[in-house]
């Protein structure tokens, strides 16, 4: 089980880790008809364990928190203020998730980012607040969850998912 403050710092900020586990049954199913939303939210809780993915969420949450609190400095504050396109510290951050298992979380991290499915929807376009690190940390770790899966699914290499 990931630590409880690692669960608590995503519910303050209105992520569940079945929100969570939701994507990655999404994006796990086609390949595996008999996964359960409880076999997704047990991955999403191994990917949480990791320390390092931890330290992550931790430090984007913190930022996004400074962010809406005005204590950054500029440029920085108006860079998250208005979400600046170019920025890219924040996908650059998330992909450090994804990529503890592998190239498909890399991948399936891409598809996330833009398509926005669930949470990462309310998160980047519903919530109130600065999510400028929090949705992409929160695709981050849908893909890693959902990598780690399919790494496990020896039948899923006939479909591509592996």
């Amino acid at each position: 089980m990931p630590p409880n403050w690692v669960k608590d710092a995503l519910a303050a900020r209105g992520v569940t880790l079945e929100s969570i586990a939701d994507i990655v049954l999404k994006l796990q199913k086609p390949y595996n008809d008999k996964l359960a939303h409880e076999d997704c939210l047990k991955s999403v809780e191994s990917v949480l364990e990791k320390r390092e993915v931890q330290y992550v969420l931790i430090t984007g949450i913190a930022l996004d928190l400074l962010a809406e609190k005005k204590q950054l400095p500029e440029p920085l504050q108006s860079i998250m203020e208005t979400d600046e396109p170019l920025y890219g510290v924040d996908e650059t951050l998330a992909m450090g998730i994804t990529h503890v298992y592998g190239m498909i979380g890399f991948t399936s991290f891409g598809y996330l980012d833009k398509v926005k499915p669930g949470i990462i929807h309310t998160l980047n376009y519903e919530s109130k607040g600065i999510h400028v690190f929090l949705d992409d940390l929160v695709a981050g770790l849908a893909a890693a969850a959902s990598a780690r899966i399919a790494h496990q699914n020896p039948d899923a290499r006939q479909y591509g998912s592996a």
